[in-house]
Parts: structure tokens; C-alpha cells; sequence
């Protein structure tokens, strides 16, 4: 089934629902902050079995401690899409059980 892009106006009414979740050249974006670095690599390794569980990956980055996210749609011509904002959500709702902020 095609997925269809979101308006800028609906990416604005989901990023409302996502604290510290932005639009960056086209791209759904997050960075988070972790008390060491294997707390971040935990915390990767949780995105990981989320995207896989979707079947929907982002650019994900792992620094000392920190990780970072960048999501669109390439069979959306790499539009910001529903599955987009899906990721998005199932990420934050993880984030907090690793400590990161």
C-alpha cells in the first residue's frame, strides 16, 4: 500500500505532539542525551528492533552519548510520512525507559 506525503501543516500538527522532535531538510529529527556512551548503544540497539518491527529505518547516530535520528519516506520520494511520525512516537516512547533527555 503507497503512503501518501504529509502536508507541512499536518508535519507541524505531529511535531506538536513530539517535544524535541523537528523538520530539517525534509527530514524528521531528534537528538537525545544519555548518561554514557552505553546507554546511548543500548538505546540504539532499542531503535533498531523498533524500526525493524516497522519495517521503517532512519539515519541513526551514535555518538559518546548521545543518539540521533533522521526519518522520511523513500517510497515516498522521501517525503515526510505517517510512518515517519509512527517511528518518531515508538522512539520517544522508549527514550525515557534509557534515561535520555
Amino acid at each position: 500500500m503507497p503512503v501518501e506525503p504529509l502536508s507541512r501543516k499536518e508535519i507541524e500538527e505531529r511535531l506538536a505532539e513530539l517535544p524535541g522532535w523537528s523538520l530539517e531538510d525534509g527530514r524528521l529529527t531528534r537528538s537525545y542525551r544519555l548518561a554514557s556512551h552505553f546507554a546511548a548503544t543500548a538505546m540504539v540497539v532499542h531503535v533498531a528492533q523498533v524500526q525493524e518491527e516497522l519495517d521503517h529505518h532512519s539515519d541513526l547516530a551514535l555518538g559518546y552519548n548521545t543518539v540521533s535520528l533522521a526519518v522520511h519516506t523513500h517510497s515516498a520520494g522521501g517525503a515526510v510520512t505517517e510512518k515517519d511520525v509512527e517511528l518518531a512516537r515508538r522512539v520517544e516512547d522508549l527514550a525515557a525507559g534509557h534515561g535520555a533527555h
